[in-house]
């Protein structure tokens, strides 16, 4: 199974029959390398600017075609100078899908992609800076329920309530978080 963002992005996309990318493995098939061996390879600025890079070429492609796609980001991809503004500039509409820190060090354990996870000293430094950016998302999600009920909590959100309602699903308020 996927990670958490991809599973879930997958089933976004799923229901709104729209397009799924996942920029993580856009990055990889561009360079032709995994995310590890960037940062082996290049270090951590080189991934960064294929990141980027990468973020603008899908903007660029979804303005071109008028397609209407979920976009996962990675991790640190929100947190770097610039990349909230160009979103919102973009028009997007950006969900944080927000766990608990434990689910997260668990899951980061069992992946092997993860470059800058290291310990869990270091993952709770590198959450607490890259927090600040995550607040500025349009939505705040919670993540840590199957991929199913997150989906339902994305689609009760205003930028898809309407399309929610022809499908009759619901959820209370406190279901769904701002």
């Amino acid at each position: 199974m996927g990670s958490g963002k991809t599973t879930v992005g997958v089933l976004l996309a799923r229901q709104l029959a729209w397009r799924f990318e996942d920029l993580d493995a856009r990055i990889e098939q561009s360079a032709g390398l995994t995310i590890s061996s960037i940062f082996d390879r290049r270090g951590e600025a080189a991934f960064r600017e294929i990141e980027r890079e990468q973020l603008e070429k899908t903007l660029g492609r979804m303005a071109e075609s008028g397609d209407t796609m979920v976009l996962a980001l990675g991790g640190g991809t929100y947190a770097q100078p610039g990349i909230v503004e160009r979103l919102r500039a973009f028009g997007a509409v950006v969900m944080w899908l927000d766990c608990p820190v434990d689910l997260l060090l668990a899951r980061c354990a069992t992946m092997n992609n993860r470059p800058l996870f290291r310990d869990e000293v270091s993952f709770r430094n590198l959450l607490a800076e890259r927090l600040p950016f995550y607040e500025q998302a349009d939505y705040r999600v919670p993540g840590d329920d199957d991929p199913a009920s997150v989906v339902a909590r994305i689609l009760a959100l205003p930028p898809f309530a309407k399309r929610l309602t022809s499908l009759g699903v619901g959820l209370s308020p406190q279901q769904v978080k701002r």
